[in-house]
């Protein structure tokens, strides 16, 4: 069987690990093809990575407005790539993947991961993704919370399906102690804890709320320290915000981070305020790396937050009750590493890949009519850049 994954991707991030680890994990009955739109060049490093692990990765040549050329050249990729099915992450990618498979005569399925509401622009986009999504043949939501988001968009129930984002344990096994001191550098004095968060600076991820949650914890913990790396449109308001309550020798405000992996070890929490989320690929890799968190109780993060377990819950943008829970959750290292290990063995019994895998294999076989034979996919290759 050819699965064609189709993407818009900007950089390697969650949503990319995401599809190249379902991928690796499937059996090699299954050839996986990676398809992105070049956004400007920026897709490089992505499809540069999907190739290094051996699978077929091409960029489109045409995009919107051209939305004409742009599904014409999508189409010859899936017939001349005898795809069996195309699965599409994103409103571009739903919208004129839709159109392509059509024309091509294949199954169309769209991961919806959650919606941001973030600019004007995008809420336009966004609200298109909710009514078209209607007419692809299946809805894979990475939550519970988001897929009961697309059903109220008008979806019809019985074509949307959960299946979890999925994380590789693995990967933080061995922390290099480098970057404890990298993250504790970032401090004019020392700190007793460090408490970390990582995402897009944007109002629905609730940034503004950390920041005035930072300022109540170190009324309590004057050696507490904040770590955020991110990149986005509030990085000026939020840098003022924390100057003005004080808080520079407090809250870091990094950058995107491409090695966040080395770090996520090292924080003695996480924190996630969002308004809205489908399921963080940051909480997974905190219980990987054995970090308990404190998130808000919205979209995903009830799912793999067991509030007093491994974690804890607050409502989403009350900065006092974050702050008493980040407190509650630093005040004895002993608990931090019982919720941090009970976090650990959340993800690894039910968000592995291996797990995913056999849930997106039974929804192949049923979209398509019947198992997949074995002999039928050809042995991952190498690609040249294309």
């Amino acid at each position: 069987m050819t699965v064609v994954q189709l993407t818009a991707s900007m950089f390697y991030g969650g949503p990319e690990r995401q599809m190249l680890g379902l991928a690796n994990s499937l059996p090699p009955a299954y050839r996986t093809v990676l398809l992105s739109f070049a956004e400007w060049g920026l897709c490089r490093p992505f499809l540069d990575r999907a190739r290094w692990e051996g699978f077929e990765a091409f960029a489109l040549k045409n995009d919107t407005p051209h939305v004409f050329a742009a599904v014409r050249e999508l189409t010859d990729h899936l017939r001349r790539l005898h795809a069996d099915l195309l699965c599409c992450h994103g409103y571009k990618s739903n919208l004129l993947g839709r159109l392509a498979a059509r024309r091509a005569g294949i199954p169309v399925v769209g991961v919806s991961r959650g919606w941001t509401s973030e600019t004007r622009k995008v809420r336009l986009f966004e609200a298109v993704d909710r009514f078209h999504l209607r007419w692809m043949d299946r809805v894979i939501c990475v939550s519970e919370g988001q897929a009961l988001k697309v059903r109220r968009a008008g979806t019809p129930p019985e074509k949307v399906t959960v299946i979890h984002n999925a994380i590789r344990t693995e990967r933080f096994a061995k922390p290099d102690p480098a970057y404890r001191e990298r993250l504790h550098a970032m401090y004019s004095s020392p700190r007793s804890v460090i408490i970390g968060a990582a995402g897009r600076l944007s109002p629905e991820k609730g940034f503004a709320v950390l920041v005035e949650a930072a300022g109540h914890v170190v009324k309590v913990n004057p050696t507490a320290g904040f770590v955020l790396f991110g990149d986005g449109a509030l990085r000026g308001e939020l840098a003022k915000q924390i100057a003005d309550a004080g808080l520079e020798k407090h809250f870091v405000l990094g950058k995107f981070c491409k090695d966040l992996d080395g770090f996520v070890p090292f924080f003695d929490l996480l924190a996630v305020p969002s308004f809205t989320e489908g399921l963080p690929n940051v909480v997974l890799e905190a219980f990987a790396a054995r970090v308990p968190v404190v998130a808000t109780a919205v979209g995903g993060n009830p799912e793999i937050v067991d509030d007093g377990l491994n974690g804890y819950l607050v409502p989403a943008g009350d900065a006092r009750s974050l702050a008493d829970r980040i407190l509650d959750a630093v005040a004895s290292e002993p608990r931090r590493q019982m919720l941090g290990q009970r976090g650990c063995e959340r993800v690894e019994r039910d968000f592995s890949f291996e797990a995913q895998s056999r849930h997106y294999q039974e929804l192949y076989a049923e979209l398509l009519g019947s198992p997949v034979s074995v002999d039928r996919a050809p042995p991952r290759v190498l690609q040249g850049v294309a």
